[in-house]
């Protein structure tokens, strides 16, 4: 009895041990967690269906990548932060940055007046355009060809915003997908006549598919920036070291590795 007894007292001693050495992640005061390093681990929230911004080159692995990944990086490695990041659709991370699932939101987000009343934002660190695509030989090359034609948008985008406003000057319908590449396949099917999609992105597929073609029009609003809650103790220091990489040109250095290969 008094060998069962005691083998039972070894087994919660060294329960108790393991669990006192085993790995641990804990949440902080300001929302974000912790593990054994020390640092606090910041979770990005991203839509990864935007090269060269943030995607997944699924022939070479399935880490999400791009300009935005490699901002949040920088950034965090400055400030002492570890981060992980977290794919969702565009529309919703707003929401989520709201609700605490994420704690900074880094998507090609642009800071715009309506945007700006539910989270905080960063510095400008890219200005964009709109760039109107649709199937090759379509006759859509302005702005007044797409009266009468059906146009898609990705949902909670700029460009879904764009779209609506021109609905307003041209009388033409509007509807929205999750997601960039969906888009191209709507247009592709013949769901959808054209889709308005930011410039850089769009040229991206111009380039990899022959069936489609698109033109530019007038600058979009604002410009992108890293989005965070209202009033976090986190903006200022994001702002400062996001601040520091655009003048001494570390973001410069950023762009171009994604955009001209350097």
């Amino acid at each position: 009895m008094k060998k069962i007894v005691s083998i039972f007292f070894i087994s919660i001693l060294l329960i108790g041990l393991l669990a006192a050495c085993g790995t641990s992640e804990e949440t902080s005061s300001n929302g974000s967690k912790e593990k054994d390093s020390d640092k606090k681990v910041l979770t990005m929230g991203t839509s990864a269906d935007y090269a060269p911004f943030e995607y997944i080159d699924t022939a070479k692995s399935d880490e999400i990548i791009g300009i935005d990944v490699d901002i949040a990086k920088a950034v965090t490695e400055k400030l002492g932060y570890e981060f992980e990041i977290r794919d969702m659709d565009f529309g919703g991370l707003i929401q989520a940055l709201q609700s605490g699932q994420v704690d900074f939101v880094l998507s090609a987000m642009s800071a715009t007046d309506d945007r700006k009343e539910s989270v905080d934002f960063s510095e400008i660190y890219y200005t964009s355009k709109h760039m109107i695509v649709s199937k090759k030989d379509s006759g859509i090359t302005k702005v007044e060809d797409l009266k009468g034609k059906k146009i898609g948008a990705q949902l909670g985008s700029i460009q879904e915003d764009k779209a609506k406003d021109l609905a307003k000057e041209v009388d033409m319908t509007v509807e929205n997908r999750n997601r960039i590449p969906e888009l191209i396949q709507e247009i592709k099917a013949g769901r959808f006549d054209a889709a308005i999609i930011e410039d850089t992105v769009a040229q991206g597929y111009l380039e990899n598919n022959d069936d489609i073609e698109g033109f530019t029009v007038e600058d979009a609003d604002g410009g992108y920036a890293i989005a965070l809650p209202k009033d976090s103790e986190l903006t200022e220091e994001f702002n400062k070291a996001l601040k520091e990489m655009i003048d001494n040109g570390e973001l410069d250095k950023i762009l171009k590795k994604w955009f001209e290969g350097e």
